[in-house]
């Protein structure tokens, strides 16, 4: 069986799943495991996060889809001549990854088609079922299994570890600044599965939806997640000095004691193993107290109140330093 991955989860579960070697294209976003480096890329994306803003992005994005083309290049060619049995894809979000539809198109005059397994996943528990599904489609359902019971275990331990905890602070998370975008879909399951009370209109699954400043300042979170996807911790450093100049920053809780963290995106960003990760990170720095040794070395950054305090908005970055602390940095140092 040969399969081509289409989004970066997709390739963490088939890597996961034990089925790396029948990968035989995937996208220029699949940069986890390091073996994925090693597969013929077929579809890139038309934008780089690395090296725009986020507003630069905002721009991009809607020149090309108002020009009615695609964010993404997909090598339609490859796919005729190369047949994979099985396409992964995603129809959540035109951001993350190519879409089903032009994937069905692009393998439509194959001969014998490829199944085209379209993942959507909003939740823990949907993310969970989606290895399940992958598993099916390409014949290692066993192995889909034993991951699910493996991950299942670790979700548990979290919920354990917080049950009976009458605090639970008031959490915010962003995925998206200038423009503001809620961390929704399963970000919001694992902050309230983490212990954190996030507003009661994002429950859940709920849509990474576009949010005005206001409403992060009437939430008044007492721990502020930046988790911006599609973005390392170096660029979110640079999107930051953004939030500190929008009025009403420093009266957030969150930021008057210092409980701003900046999150790297692959923890969180993406439906795949490591969301379990996330979890256990996001347990961390909810609750510190009641876990240690979840949080990957260089994966967070947290503010420092005190040096923020004598800072102007465009050097805020320098407030941030890596967490727990490692000894030091120059990533906030821009």
């Amino acid at each position: 069986m040969q399969i081509c991955s289409l989004l970066p989860s997709g390739t963490e579960i088939l890597f996961a799943l034990g089925l790396g070697e029948r990968i035989i294209g995937v996208t220029d976003l699949c940069d986890y495991p390091p073996a994925a480096a090693d597969i013929r890329v077929v579809c890139r994306s038309r934008i780089d996060p690395s090296v725009m803003s986020s507003e630069e992005v905002e721009a991009e994005m809607s020149r090309i889809l108002s020009a009615g083309e695609s964010p993404y290049d997909l090598d339609a060619e490859w796919l005729m001549q190369a047949a994979p049995d099985v396409v992964l894809t995603q129809d959540l979000c035109y951001f993350c990854e190519v879409d089903a539809g032009t994937v069905h198109q692009a393998v439509k005059p194959i001969p014998m088609p490829p199944e085209v397994l379209t993942l959507n996943p909003r939740t823990l528990d949907e993310i969970l079922a989606s290895f399940a599904e992958v598993g099916e489609a390409c014949g290692s359902p066993e192995a889909a299994a034993k991951l699910v019971a493996g991950l299942k275990k670790r979700i548990a331990a979290v919920a354990e570890g917080i049950d009976g905890v009458e605090y639970r602070p008031r959490v915010f998370s962003l995925e998206g600044v200038n423009p503001l975008v809620i961390g929704g879909h399963w970000v919001t399951d694992l902050v309230a599965r983490a212990g954190g009370v996030l507003p009661a209109r994002f429950a859940a699954g709920c849509p990474a939806e576009r949010i005005e400043w206001s409403e992060v300042v009437s939430a008044a979170p007492e721990k502020l997640y930046v988790d911006l996807c599609s973005s390392d911790l170096a660029r979110s450093v640079r999107e930051i000095p953004w939030l500190a100049a929008q009025p009403g920053w420093s009266e957030l809780p969150a930021v008057r004691s210092g409980e701003v963290y900046l999150i790297d995106h692959s923890t969180l960003s993406r439906p795949g193993p490591r969301v379990v990760d996330g979890l256990e990170l996001l347990a961390e720095l909810t609750h510190p107290g009641l876990f240690e040794g979840q949080v990957p070395a260089g994966s967070v950054l947290k503010l420092d109140a005190g040096c923020a305090a004598g800072l102007p908005a465009e050097r805020i970055g320098e407030a941030f330093s890596p967490w727990p602390a490692t000894g030091n940095s120059d990533i906030g140092r821009v």
